[in-house]
């Protein structure tokens, strides 16, 4: 079924290239409209294809969602659904003017659908993708926030003490007029920096923060280090790489499994990659592919795939069962991210502790240090 689709859905004049319009896409129509939970939007899915399935007709099962749905952006969305394939618009061709609720691979393994005639099938199958990616997507999340967390928790308790606190100690030791060991010095220069130029030292990283963001939005080559760095990152650097597998390989299988042509399918891939690192990599991999090469191939000179992914590739396209090699390599590696963040959070979490206790081991020796000095000459003048 896959072939067949893949010969109906090549349409002519149609190039799978790296422009973004390739597909059912309507550019002149195209807007962004309002952001839609993903959630919401995955649970419409379920039920559309659950309608679709028993035979009701995608106009009267709009109709049905949309008269269910609450009162919102969402709502405002299925009605013009239902308005736009009621005149005669392909579902895919109105769902894709709706980018911000129904991405690129939406629109398209829809279309593939429509094409097959196989709509609840592919709603199906789309469903199960996105309640996936989004389960592997929190955990990544999850692995990332505890950590971030714990640091700028860390950096504002000891923000407070150097603000607030070292300074009193700052005028108990010049009152007794005691010297001051370098640890104790240095903390407190690090106070006084800290108070008399705050709005360097706590407006400098917002301010590189807030860049950072601009850079990252631009994309480029600012980016693509960036991101390159992330993969490089011990422990949460694997982490993140078998997560990029794991999405690769599930988004590409699952729009092959549909229908869609690989290069189609590869363009698309590319195009909702979350790592600058992996988009290259693809687009690699799409470039030789159109030049006639295996898909394989190009993989095995990547920096993100491992051999295990490059193999399985490589036996599927022998087999003529890539779908199902990558789909069987996403489930792998999905399983992976899971051990892999409970061995990270094993090391983060001490190592954490270790840092802290560093820090608040460094401040309390040096504060404790002139104050040893400060009872001996009270119990000697006493």
């Amino acid at each position: 079924m896959a072939k067949r689709l893949q010969r109906t859905m090549a349409r002519p004049g149609q190039e799978s290239g790296p422009a973004k319009g390739a597909g059912p896409r309507n550019e002149g129509s195209r807007r962004r409209g309002p952001r839609v939970p993903a959630q919401l939007v995955t649970d419409f899915t379920v039920q559309l294809a659950t309608l679709t399935g028993a035979g009701i007709s995608i106009v009267k099962a709009l109709t049905v969602l949309e008269g269910q749905m609450k009162p919102g952006p969402f709502k405002v969305v299925l009605g013009e659904l239902v308005e736009d394939v009621a005149a005669g618009t392909p579902l895919s061709e109105s769902m894709s003017k709706h980018e911000r609720v129904f991405d690129r691979l939406y629109s398209e393994m829809v279309h593939a659908g429509e094409v097959g005639g196989v709509l609840d099938t592919v709603l199906t199958r789309l469903a199960s993708f996105r309640e996936k990616a989004a389960t592997i997507r929190s955990k990544v999340v999850g692995a990332l926030v505890y950590p971030a967390v714990v640091v700028c928790v860390a950096v504002a308790v000891v923000s407070v003490v150097i603000v607030w606190v070292i300074p009193k100690f700052r005028e108990i030791f010049q009152s007794f007029n005691v010297g001051l060991p370098t640890m104790t010095q240095l903390l407190l220069d690090i106070s006084e920096l800290a108070t008399g130029y705050w709005y360097l030292v706590f407006g400098l990283p917002i301010l590189l923060f807030f860049a950072h963001l601009a850079a990252m939005r631009r994309g480029g080559g600012y980016r693509f280090t960036v991101h390159g760095l992330m993969l490089r990152l011990p422990v949460m650097g694997e982490v993140l790489r078998t997560a990029l597998i794991a999405g690769f390989s599930r988004t590409f299988g699952t729009l092959i499994e549909a229908g869609v042509p690989h290069l189609d399918a590869l363009v698309i891939v590319r195009d909702t990659s979350p790592n600058d690192v992996l988009v290259r990599s693809v687009e690699d991999v799409r470039r030789t592919v159109r030049e006639g090469e295996a898909i394989a191939a190009q993989m095995a000179e990547s920096t993100v795939f491992d051999d295990l992914v490059v193999n399985m590739v490589d036996v599927g396209e022998e087999t003529g069962e890539l779908d199902h090699m990558l789909l069987r390599v996403a489930d792998a590696y999905e399983n992976q991210v899971d051990r892999k963040i409970d061995t990270m959070f094993k090391v983060l979490e001490p190592a954490l502790l270790i840092v802290m206790a560093i820090m608040v081991g460094f401040i309390v020796v040096a504060l404790f240090m002139p104050l040893m000095s400060i009872m001996n000459q009270l119990q000697g003048s006493g």
